[in-house]
Parts: C-alpha cells; structure tokens; sequence
C-alpha cells in the first residue's frame, strides 16, 4: 500500500456511510468459542452510589484473539511453518515474552485502502457456503464478474461465505472441526492480484484441510509465503444489503490494530466508508 494507493482509495467514498466489519467481542462460552473474552468493570457506578463527589466507571479486559468467534488481525509472526515465520525469519524470534520480529507493531498506522467484497453465497444463490465448503479460484474470478467489479495491486480482499449469518441462524458449532473458507488454489488469485490483505467472515481456511499433513494451508501461502495480514471471523451482514442497494462492491477500508508491540495479532474492528 502506497501513499497514491491510499488517495485513489479515498475516491470510493461517496455517500459517507461507515459500516463496521467487526462482529461484537463474545464473553460467553459456546461451541466454537471454548475461552471466551473476559470483561467486567472494576468500579462502577452502583457500587458508588451511596457517596457523594465525582467517580469513574472502569474496565478490565482480557481475550483470546486468536479464537473462532472473534474479528481479529493475523500478524505476520502468526504461523510458523518449518521452523520459520515470513520472510524465511527463524521462528526463534517469537519467545513467551512475545514476537521480536514481524509482530502486529507493523501495522501500528493502521491498514488503509480499497477493500473489495466477493459474496460467493450470493454467486452460489445460498445463503451460506455449508461447514467443509471451499471457495475456489473460479469462484473468486466468477463473483467479480458476477458483481462487475475487479480486485487489483493493493486492495483488502474480503470475501464472503456466510458464516456470521449461519452462526445467527443455526446456532454455534464448533469451527475448529468444520467451517467454510478458501480452497489453496484461491491463493493464486490473490498472488497474481497483489492483494495486500485477506479477510474473512470465516477463518479464511477451510476445516477439515484441504492439504494433506498441513491444517491451515491457506494461512501458510498467505500469511508465511506471501506475507500478507489476514483479518479472520470479520461480520459482512451489515455490508452486503448497502452494496445490493448500490451495485457496488468497493469502498474505502480502514483497519486500526492495536498498538500491541510485542503481539501476534489484534482484535479488529474493519471500517468500510461508502
């Protein structure tokens, strides 16, 4: 992303909406989110009410951010595979005191471009893509031509298959086990696009792996080969009915991580301004 990447991506907005891509924070346990985010305030009103004087509501917050219930970020430090993490760094740098290379500390200015969104239910005609499901590289080249827009050098790719509204819908279940997501072959597309960022309303990868002896295959191509940050678990129900309405699927994207120095990914809350 360059800085004439980011002025011709402001372009997209022209209504002045923002929408958010995040799903809200889960505190309580269910199928797919066994350790959910722990939240509660430390004083509070209540339990000052009886005196007098100025007081202060707080908070204590801790998570798990790399689940499968919360929008989160992928650092670049995320996957390890064969002893290294991306741009061939030994995985030696990530210690129990956190990453000292390629930590979430790199998108400390945050992510900012044209985010494209690829609704393969919508090409499919399904309301969602069914746990185990896999989004192809004729998919992704099918919904562009489907939505008549084009993904190019730099953009956030965000691509649909339906699992926010199935969990809304049918329930939680356990995601680890079984969920919709990217076919490796899809990483072919992204690589001859020069995407800078994949998101999804999954994890991006299908379950059960598509790869032989290799789980997370499209986390691997993208994140540890390509070096791309993926963003996984985001929410586009909110998205979708303000593109139908508009035929357009582009928008301006803005992603702010945290500012985690030593981290190995973030909770998210994606912006799209239309």
């Amino acid at each position: 992303m360059t800085p004439a990447k980011i002025l011709a991506a402001a372009g997209e907005v022209r209504l002045g909406l923002t929408v958010s891509l995040s799903s809200p924070i889960e505190t309580d346990v269910a199928l797919d989110n066994p350790h959910p985010a722990d939240h509660g305030l430390t004083s509070s009103p209540e339990s000052e009410s009886a005196a007098t004087g100025l007081h202060f509501a707080t908070d204590h917050f801790s998570m798990n951010v790399h689940g499968d219930a919360d929008s989160h970020l992928d650092a670049l430090c995320h996957v390890v595979y064969n002893g290294t993490i991306s741009g061939g760094i030994p995985a030696s740098t990530v210690t129990a005191e956190g990453a000292g290379a390629l930590s979430v500390k790199l998108v400390r200015n945050g992510i900012v471009g044209r985010g494209v969104l690829l609704d393969i239910p919508r090409l499919r005609g399904v309301p969602w893509l069914e746990p185990g499901d896999h989004v192809t590289l004729d998919d992704l080249r099918a919904a562009e031509y489907s939505q008549g827009v084009r993904v190019g050098t730099g953009d956030i790719l965000l691509v649909r298959v339906g699992h926010r509204r199935r969990r809304e819908e049918a329930g939680p279940w356990d995601a680890s086990r079984s969920r919709a997501g990217l076919h490796p072959d899809a990483m072919e597309f992204l690589a001859e696009r020069r995407v800078a960022v994949l998101g999804s309303d999954g994890n991006n990868d299908t379950a059960p792996s598509l790869t032989e002896g290799v789980d997370f295959p499209v986390h691997v191509l993208g994140i540890h080969a390509l070096g791309l940050h993926f963003m996984d678990y985001l929410q586009f129900e909110d998205l979708v009915p303000l593109c139908e309405e508009g035929d357009r699927w582009s928008f301006l994207c803005v992603v702010a991580p945290l500012r985690l120095p030593a981290a190995t990914g973030s909770p998210v809350n994606p912006i799209a301004i239309l």
